[in-house]
């Protein structure tokens, strides 16, 4: 949701940045590259390490890079096919980074309790499937937009979670991760739906290379 209505108020901060980088000539593509580097080093490392309050602080920074380089790529004209690619590759490597650093912590430093690793594990996995039932549609010609959990609401509850764990809200993460978990399963049913519902969702495709075709040609 976030991520169609969230950026509007924020375009006045991150628009003359976008320009000031443009001008200077740096590529997007490199900020893209730049700010996940960042954001995966503040996740390894602080969270890990019981630095929850600085990493959710930082992390709420660089990641703020993933609006500044579609930002950028859209002043001058538009981006490309190849920095798209990167940059939900990159997306997905920040947050696989983000909620495994996450589970580290739950194991090494506050008792390892089955069910919080479990709802972690859980959003994990299914923040990865929301991602790509999006990707998927899109390469079949179909739409997905929206969602009840989308990035910018994961990194938004995550981030608040370990924040004010760290601050000493004993209850805060383990909310954070039941809303995400729960919320995350559901979009992803969410998003299956979307597309089931589409003009063209059950048209048949064709099989893979080297796949046989007797099922579809048994004479």
């Amino acid at each position: 949701m976030l991520s169609v209505r969230g950026r509007a108020p924020i375009k006045p901060v991150v628009e003359p940045i976008a320009r000031a980088f443009n001008k200077a000539g740096i590529s997007p593509n490199a900020v893209t590259l730049v700010g996940t580097f960042i954001s995966v080093a503040i996740a390894v490392i602080l969270i890990p390490t019981g630095h929850l309050v600085a990493a959710a602080v930082l992390m709420a920074i660089f990641t703020a890079f993933d609006l500044l380089d579609g930002t950028m790529a859209r002043l001058r004209g538009g981006g490309t096919k190849y920095g798209a690619t990167l940059d939900a590759s990159c997306d997905r490597i920040t947050d696989a980074a983000l909620f495994g650093a996450i589970a580290m912590w739950i194991v090494y430093s506050f008792g390892a309790p089955k069910v919080l690793l479990a709802l972690t594990l859980i959003t994990m996995g299914a923040s990865q499937v929301i991602s790509y039932v999006k990707a998927r549609a899109e390469a079949s010609g179909l739409k997905v937009e929206g969602g009840v959990v989308e990035r910018a609401e994961r990194l938004i509850i995550a981030l608040l979670g370990i924040g004010l764990q760290g601050l000493g809200v004993s209850f805060a993460l383990s909310a954070a991760m039941w809303i995400l978990a729960v919320g995350s399963v559901f979009t992803v049913g969410q998003r299956l739906y979307m597309v089931a519902k589409q003009p063209g969702a059950l048209d048949r495709i064709a099989p893979p290379k080297g796949a046989s075709d007797s099922a579809t040609n048994p004479n």
